[in-house]
């Protein structure tokens, strides 16, 4: 397949340094509205259109969408600088940046028509929560999903559904699946949104339910991570659109930590007169918190960078050893816990410093709480990986690329 390449979306980063370079300079701005996002549960209009200017949203396209194409590192690192900011505003990012993931099993035709540019947002579920019924040139799709991160300000809303056929569960023709489950492209005004999500953490980020009903889906708007139809690489892999997740707990990791040992040099033991750079209590703390954030970033740059070594190589996923495939989905969820464990523990160092919630650590300990919720936090990721390695069955194979 010939790829020619274009030049970057006007008004973006033309480089993965110049989007980082953007994200860490957003991240100030982000933290001072992040009161204001929260009260919203939502990103407000002008906050997406800072980070549209970003270019984060298209930094999983290829450069001949206009995109950065940028490694998962890469977009890690960029979420990371966003979440040090803001939590929710880096949620919305990372999925909103998935658009140009979804775009390699569409075909490219379809694709250009479907996405205006490489700055084009996605939300929506990918679990098969809804129904589509096989039609002439199409489906018919209806059901209500939830946790539609970002969907108020989508262009589209990509969602999981099992298909039937006069109203029978249809089967795959090759015969691999009994009752076939696709995704639908739905464009978002024919989406009703259902404003549900108040919640304890990642407040701002209008991860509401929303129903479709009856809304006709072309066959070419439908697609399945199990059939590549862009160019393939490193990018075109089933699990290639949870990869950067982890870098919203690892970012608000961080910034509590940063917070943490800024507050620690000016502070004073109210009791003893001890002050905290001297306090066994606060340096045990805060160095045993540090020790575990760069073990934990490690641990997940390292199974990232020897999968996209394999890939970029011209392999798949299959030539990575056994431990090397299952390192991938360990090192989110370990990411995600231990970073939750980080803030917890910090958040008790302050004790009555932390309560506030005007306090950015209360703010810090509600969104990783409820972020750990989320499923690639889970257990179920553990048991796919377990599973794999001792050649059972994983009940969410997709997180090690296996459809």
């Amino acid at each position: 397949m010939t790829v020619t390449h274009t030049p970057v979306a006007a008004g973006v980063p033309d480089s993965a340094e110049g989007l980082l370079a953007r994200a860490r300079a957003l991240a100030p701005v982000l933290r001072e509205r992040a009161p204001e996002i929260e009260q919203a549960r939502r990103l407000p209009a002008d906050v997406v259109e800072l980070l549209r200017g970003t270019g984060v949203f298209g930094m999983c396209f290829g450069r001949e969408w206009g995109g950065l194409e940028l490694t998962s590192m890469e977009q890690t690192r960029v979420v990371e600088a966003l979440a040090y900011g803001d939590a929710s505003a880096a949620w919305c990012a990372v999925i909103g940046a998935n658009t140009g993931i979804y775009c390699n099993y569409i075909d490219p035709a379809t694709a250009k028509e479907m996405f205006a540019g490489p700055d084009t947002i996605t939300a929506g579920l990918l679990q098969p929560s809804g129904r589509a019924e096989k039609v002439p040139g199409g489906f018919r799709l209806s059901g209500r999903w939830s946790f539609g991160s970002g969907i108020t300000h989508a262009d589209w809303v990509t969602s999981g559904a099992f298909v039937y056929l006069d109203g029978e569960p249809y089967a795959s023709p090759d015969g691999s699946n009994p009752h076939e489950s696709r995704q639908f492209m739905v464009p978002q005004d024919q989406v009703e949104i259902i404003d549900n999500w108040n919640t304890t953490g990642l407040r701002g980020s209008g991860s509401c339910d929303y129903t479709i009903t009856d809304v006709f889906v072309p066959e070419a708007h439908s697609y399945t991570f199990g059939v590549v139809l862009g160019r393939p690489g490193p990018l075109a892999q089933p699990d290639a659109f949870t990869r950067a997740m982890c870098g919203v707990p690892l970012g608000v990791a961080r910034a509590a930590l940063d917070h943490a040992r800024t507050q620690a040099r000016d502070r004073t033991d109210r009791m003893t007169g001890t002050d905290w750079s001297d306090s066994f209590r606060a340096q045990t703390t805060i160095a045993a918190c540090e020790a575990d954030f760069n073990a934990t970033r490690n641990g997940v740059y390292g199974a990232m960078t020897r999968q996209w070594e394999v890939l970029a190589a011209g392999g798949t996923l299959d030539d990575l050893t056994e431990t090397e495939r299952a390192a991938s989905p360990l090192s989110w969820v370990h990411a995600f816990r231990t970073s939750r464990s980080i803030v917890t523990r910090l958040y008790d160092l302050h004790q009555t410093w932390s309560i506030n919630r005007d306090a950015p650590m209360d703010r810090w300990l509600r969104d990783t709480t409820t972020m750990c919720q989320h499923l690639i936090a889970q257990d179920r990721i553990l048991q796919s990986a377990g599973a794999y390695l001792l050649g059972g069955k994983p009940e969410f194979a997709i997180s090690l690329g296996i459809i």
